[in-house]
């Protein structure tokens, strides 16, 4: 009896979370264009909070956030003009001319920086130095290897 009850409410749960999943919809970000899956009612909310426009977290964070930090009192609609502007500037800005030399350099220099900072107790890092010599000097002078 217990089994049976058990194996109708797994139905249940799973009409539900069917229910649940065909009330989703894609939005796209009228700034950045970022996709996300969003209920209608959310859907509702964003656009009615920033006068009809669709906004993804991340946009709508950095809306609130110029409106917040601007010097002037702006309402949220220009706060949202001026991302959308940021954004646009973004998106039409062109990639580095050679990408992989551009990630090379910043390795590089990531890897100085790393070198040359300072260490605790003047103790270089662990994993550039060899704890162990591939050689071995044998007492009769003849170098062998241990590999």
């Amino acid at each position: 009896m217990a089994a049976a009850v058990f194996k109708e409410s797994e139905k249940m749960d799973s009409v539900k979370h069917k229910s649940v999943q065909s009330e989703v919809e894609l939005a796209e970000c009228d700034c950045c264009g970022l996709t996300e899956e969003c209920t209608p009612a959310y859907i509702a909310r964003v656009r009615e909070e920033f006068e009809g426009r669709w906004l993804c977290g991340l946009c709508s964070e950095a809306v609130k956030d110029e409106t917040f930090r601007s010097e002037e009192d702006i309402t949220t609609n220009e706060a949202l003009d001026r991302h959308m502007k940021f954004c646009e500037q973004f998106k039409s800005s062109s990639p580095p001319p050679n990408p992989a030399e551009d990630l090379i350099f910043a390795m590089k220099h990531l890897l100085r920086r790393t070198l040359d900072s300072p260490r605790k107790n003047g103790s270089t890092p662990t994993s550039f130095v060899r704890s162990k010599s591939c050689f071995s000097t044998p007492s009769n002078g003849e170098v062998k290897s241990e590999v």
